[in-house]
């Protein structure tokens, strides 16, 4: 959907208002206007970025695109599509589109609802398209968004040009220069800042890519059923409501093996799935990443577990219950054997073994033994769910080299709901797991990680505007657990995770993995 034309609170509008409002289109109303500048032989010159935080960069920037032809385009990334870090844009798309069009030399504003200015160029098809300095080293844009630009506006005969004046970082700026963090999340992100954090993860990243990585969990269906409130029915107590829609995601061990798939070479996964309809196997493989393999251990009569959340969303993603479909008796017999018949196989030449046990009956003794025998690095997250409620517990498995859990995961497992998270992490669960390196998950809190090197330290939660919160441990636990494996510092792995969990928190269900190039703006846009 288009941008419609900003409105004030207030009923009184100066003249200097109206000239500034009426300079704000929707990209589909600009092709009349150009066609009648074109035609009396003026040229269009296309600016587009976020400006989320006017400064004098992006005004030499836009004055000296100004000077590339007649007409000067801007075009605004809208709030929806801004990969700047948590809780960015700071300003509305409404208000940055009024900032730029008040410069008396912009000609005129648009918002575009799209990751790119691709759309934008292909409606507007400019003589020129003018991007900062920034960007004239194309090995340098994170996205590779440049490379895709010059070449879409060469194929129409316009040309690409960079401005060359004096530059500054949005981001930058309000990270050190406004009050838009809290001061303990302000002083931990300037610290890390200090450390050279950002360019050890971009390191890590380039190693983390030519990893092979199997993967042994159970697979879900997550089922979402929309709804909307009807109000108690006469003769029940009970609430109506009338169905709006319906979504269905891959989720369990195949969402976790998504997220990953953009950092890592290969991905292999082992979990169990049903027979038959019920067991949406062509689902599932329809949903799997390019370089992501599954090997599945088919359970005749048997559903794959699905999970069917009712959600009302008249107010957000208000989840009123939820219903299982599943069978979680262990794997017996031959089915079991199979399982570790094929983990000894498939951890051969693994880089990583990453275990994601949601304790729906795949993952039984024979196979833990399995699995803790191997020196592959080992990385487990145990979780406690309404089906298995303190009888899932990290303590199954007596060894692993990175284990990660909640707050009351952890206290489950060590028996133990009073003494402080810090204790339970540092101390009482490295008596019951042999495993270097914890992290425990504190909500809004962030999390809490302990090494038997560096002890504890804590890292701050990076967003609070939450949309969903489905899937956002796996995350965490996904993308952390590639890091460890690479040798991070646990207060790295504190803050990876965190992103990953802040990017995750964004999208409802599992409509989008945590991608490599939006997890790479978030860290700059935090650290820069």
């Amino acid at each position: 959907m288009e941008a419609s034309v900003i409105s004030h609170d207030t009923g009184l509008q100066s003249e200097l208002d109206e000239s500034v409002r009426i300079k704000i289109k929707t990209i589909s109303e600009l092709p009349p206007f150009i066609r009648e500048k074109r035609n009396s032989g003026k040229s269009v010159v296309l600016a587009h970025g976020v400006f989320d935080l006017m400064h004098i960069g992006h005004i030499r920037h836009l004055e000296a695109a100004k000077k590339e032809g007649d007409i000067l385009i801007v075009s605004i990334t809208g709030d929806g599509y801004v990969n700047k870090g948590p809780e960015r844009p700071v300003f509305k798309e409404t208000l940055r589109a009024e900032a730029v069009a008040a410069l008396s030399y912009v000609d005129w504003v648009v918002i575009n609802h799209a990751t790119t200015a691709e759309h934008v160029i292909n409606v507007l098809r400019p003589n020129v398209y003018v991007k900062g300095a920034e960007y004239a080293d194309a090995s340098k844009d994170i996205t590779g968004n440049i490379t895709l630009e010059k070449k879409l506006v060469n194929s129409y005969g316009g040309r690409l040009e960079f401005t060359d004046d004096i530059t500054f970082s949005s981001s930058s700026l309000i990270n050190q220069h406004t009050d838009f963090y809290e001061l303990s999340l302000k002083d931990y992100l300037s610290s890390l800042r200090n450390q050279g954090t950002k360019e050890r993860i971009f390191e890590f990243i380039e190693e983390i890519a030519e990893y092979k990585v199997l993967l042994v969990g159970d697979a879900i269906i997550d089922e979402y059923q929309y709804v909307k409130s009807l109000g108690k029915t006469p003769k029940e107590n009970l609430i109506a409501t009338l169905s709006t829609g319906c979504e269905l995601f891959a989720g369990g061990v195949i969402a976790s093996a998504n997220h990953m798939a953009e950092f890592c070479k290969e991905i292999e996964i082992i979990c169990a799935i049903g027979e038959g309809e019920n067991g949406f196997e062509s689902f599932i493989r329809g949903n799997l990443k390019e370089n992501v393999t599954l090997t599945p251990i088919i359970r005749p009569d048997i559903p794959t577990t699905r999970k069917c959340r009712y959600i009302d969303t008249g107010y957000g993603m208000r989840k009123l219950f939820e219903v299982y479909f599943m069978d979680d008796h262990p794997l017996l017999g031959d089915l079991e054997n199979d399982l570790i018949s094929l983990i000894g196989k498939k951890t051969k030449g693994a880089d990583a073994v990453i275990v994601t046990d949601f304790g729906h009956g795949l993952i039984g003794r024979g196979a833990i033994d399995e699995l803790v025998q191997k020196r592959n690095f080992l990385c487990v997250n145990a979780q406690s769910n309404s089906a298995n409620h303190g009888f899932n517990l990290i303590t199954k498995y007596p060894r692993a080299d990175y284990i990660c859990m909640d707050q009351p995961e952890a206290r489950l497992a060590v028996q133990e709901n009073h003494s402080t998270i810090e204790k339970v992490v540092g101390q009482l669960l490295p008596l019951k797991v042999q495993c270097p390196r914890i992290v425990v998950t504190t909500s809004k809190n962030g999390c809490v990680t302990y090494s038997h090197e560096e002890g504890l330290s804590a890292s701050p939660a990076l967003t609070s505007s939450i949309i969903d919160t489905v899937g956002a441990g796996d995350a965490f636990y996904s993308l952390s657990a590639l890091f460890v494996k690479a040798g991070a510092t646990m207060e790295e792995i504190g803050f990876v995770g965190n992103v990953a969990g802040a990017i995750k928190v964004g999208i409802v269900g599992h409509r989008q993995s945590v991608e490599k190039t939006v997890f790479k703006k978030f860290v700059t846009a935090l650290l820069q």
